[in-house]
């Protein structure tokens, strides 16, 4: 893990883009300080499993989540736990966890909801993925309010997952699993949801850190990995049942959500199916998260700003 934080730790220029088209810098966190910035960051507490059926409970606490070396760490731990069985949001009383249940993985899963949400932008994340069956990394965002409706109405953007990385794979250039996938999530509210996507094999991603980046504007949202571009969704693409407004769903504002979970539909199903609990511990380094905007778009949208504009 030293030698991977001590990459992060590498002086990054700023993106020629960022000059190019007159984009600027409008929200950041380099992950300098001694802890996680508690005004930039909440945590998702629960063992609900994603709607997914993953395995783990999300917790706050420091040895699944922590600032090192200038990094952020995420790290799943096989661990016995027990905690709410449903989201905050999901809950009769959002303060009061409710039902308890017990699982034998942990994780974290960081959000910006609340506290920052972007409409439009170029987001961008320099990370480095775990490795094993069942490992699900994920970059992604939701809408800060369910204006066109309960998910997926109001959408959702998948910047950045990856499952099963590093495990057997014949399909693979290395033999070994390599492929990142970028979504989108709209239609109708489930189970009438619908998405499109792309998978593609990149080898180099089990090595090293890399930049995630979606460039998100109001008629298409670009997929790229180190800048190079792998997947375009246009306005014609996409839908909302709870408008007919072009680009809606995805012209309101999202934050941003970076966790590792593990098990779930998608891992187990993929790989050498179920998981595995060897090379434990696992972990998912962010050596930074920039957000981008061009000046017309304006900064990111907080949830004052957001009551001042209806």
């Amino acid at each position: 893990m030293r030698r991977l934080l001590a990459l992060a730790a590498m002086a990054v220029p700023l993106p020629a883009h960022a000059a190019a088209d007159d984009w600027q810098l409008v929200w950041s966190d380099e992950f300098t300080g001694a802890a996680i910035d508690s005004a930039k960051w909440s945590f998702d507490v629960d063992c609900w499993g994603g709607g997914n059926n993953e395995r783990q409970c999300y917790t706050d606490h420091k040895d699944n989540a922590r600032i090192v070396d200038g990094a952020l760490v995420i790290t799943a731990l096989h661990e016995r736990v027990s905690g709410p069985a449903l989201p905050a949001g999901q809950r009769a009383n959002p303060a009061k966890p409710g039902d308890l249940v017990t699982r034998d993985y942990t994780s974290a899963r960081l959000t910006t909801r609340g506290k920052a949400a972007w409409r439009y932008g170029r987001i961008e994340v320099r990370a480095s993925l775990p490795q094993g069956q069942g490992t699900w990394p994920a970059i992604w965002m939701l809408p800060e309010a369910n204006t066109y409706g309960p998910w997926a109405a109001s959408g959702e953007i998948d910047i950045l997952e990856a499952v099963n990385l590093g495990v057997p794979c014949k399909a693979c250039e290395g033999g070994k699993e390599d492929t990142i996938l970028g979504t989108l999530h709209f239609g109708k509210p489930w189970p009438g949801n619908t998405h499109k996507g792309d998978e593609v094999h990149k080898p180099a991603v089990l090595e090293g850190f890399h930049t995630y980046a979606i460039a998100w504007e109001p008629d298409r949202i670009t997929w790229q990995i180190d800048g190079e571009t792998y997947a375009v969704r246009k306005r014609s693409e996409w839908f909302t049942s709870g408008s007919a407004t072009p680009g809606a769903p995805f012209d309101q504002p999202f934050h941003l959500i970076l966790n590792l979970a593990f098990g779930g539909g998608l891992a187990e199903s993929r790989g050498s199916k179920g998981v595995s609990n060897s090379n434990f511990p696992k972990r998912f380094l962010i050596d930074w998260v920039r957000v981008w905007q061009r000046p017309p778009q304006g900064a990111g949208i907080t949830p004052a700003a957001q009551q001042r504009d209806q």
